[in-house]
């Protein structure tokens, strides 16, 4: 099938599921790659945890951090409401060695353990990294704790929908939004673009310290949140690491497969839906067929 054919089916199969994004799939070997509006800046809602998890690891290779150093977390929202797995659901008070947050931040997505690495290493001094580093699409400018304000903290579970419709309904051509967290002027940004030359600095000699970039991939590859792209890269054949990002009708995630046979493959995918509705299994089976399918296209030459 040739590329426009499968840029034609891609987006047809995006639009019918109701979802527009930023994708971009890229031979890190071969520098060959494919996208859909790969320029176009998301807010990013837990994607910022991968420039988090680099700072923070850059910071204890140059010994600014103590990985071993016990932090002391405090409870996080009350359990009576939806929301994120790990500390952010304990009832008390709880000390972690830093290390271990930056696990808990990027295998199962803990807001309060990288809140509490972010009390270490602010959003602006994790931004001016990635600048040194030289690597200029990502803008991290808010801490995780500002993803759990919004109308979807204001409804009942039953009623997550309207949250949604809110969302979705308030959203402007130019990007703008007046939640903040929705408001790429204002939130943690990025594109499919800036995403996969960042993981193509983890994933292939860079500025990026070898032992920081090795540190990433190994947390990225812990990631437990595998009902996204992973269906469809993951296999005994493959290896798939990732981090998903998710705030209401946003729904993202960037990986690297890697193949036995050879070939490795960056892969981001950034995407909001116009379905206003809390679960969408169909819309990230949709995200990981046109991921696949730019993939399957590049491999085949």
């Amino acid at each position: 099938m040739s590329i426009a054919a499968v840029l034609r089916d891609a987006r047809d199969a995006l639009a019918e599921a109701g979802l527009r994004g930023s994708f971009l799939v890229r031979d890190l070997d071969t520098g060959d790659e494919l996208g859909i509006e790969p320029d176009v800046g998301y807010p990013v809602s837990s994607l910022a945890k991968i420039p988090l998890a680099v700072a923070t690891l850059e910071r204890v290779r140059t010994g600014a951090l103590d990985p071993a150093l016990p932090v002391v977390v405090p409870p996080g929202r009350s359990v009576a409401m939806p929301g994120p797995p790990g500390i952010s659901r304990f009832r008390h008070p709880a000390t972690v060695a830093l290390e271990d947050l930056l696990y808990l931040a990027m295998a199962i997505s803990d807001n309060a353990a990288a809140d509490a690495l972010f009390g270490f290493t602010p959003p602006e001094e994790v931004t001016a990294m990635l600048r040194t580093l030289g690597f200029d699409g990502i803008v991290v400018r808010h801490a995780i704790d500002v993803l759990n304000d919004t109308p979807a903290e204001r409804f009942e579970p039953r009623k997550g929908h309207l949250a949604h419709s809110l969302a979705i309904g308030a959203a402007t051509e130019g990007r703008g939004h007046p939640l903040p967290q929705l408001d790429v002027s204002r939130a943690s940004t990025g594109s499919a673009r800036a995403f996969v030359d960042l993981l193509a600095g983890l994933w292939r000699p860079s500025t990026v310290d070898p032992a920081v970039a090795r540190g990433v991939r190994d947390l990225m590859a812990m990631n437990l949140h595998r009902q996204r792209l992973a269906p469809d890269f993951a296999s005994d054949a493959a290896r798939w690491s990732s981090k998903t990002g998710t705030l209401l009708n946003l729904r993202h995630e960037v990986g690297v497969v890697e193949h036995l046979d050879g070939p490795t493959y960056a892969v981001a995918a950034l995407t909001e839906s116009s379905v206003p509705a809390v679960v969408q299994p169909g819309a990230e089976a949709v995200m990981a067929q046109v991921a696949r399918s730019l993939r399957d296209r590049l491999r085949a030459g």
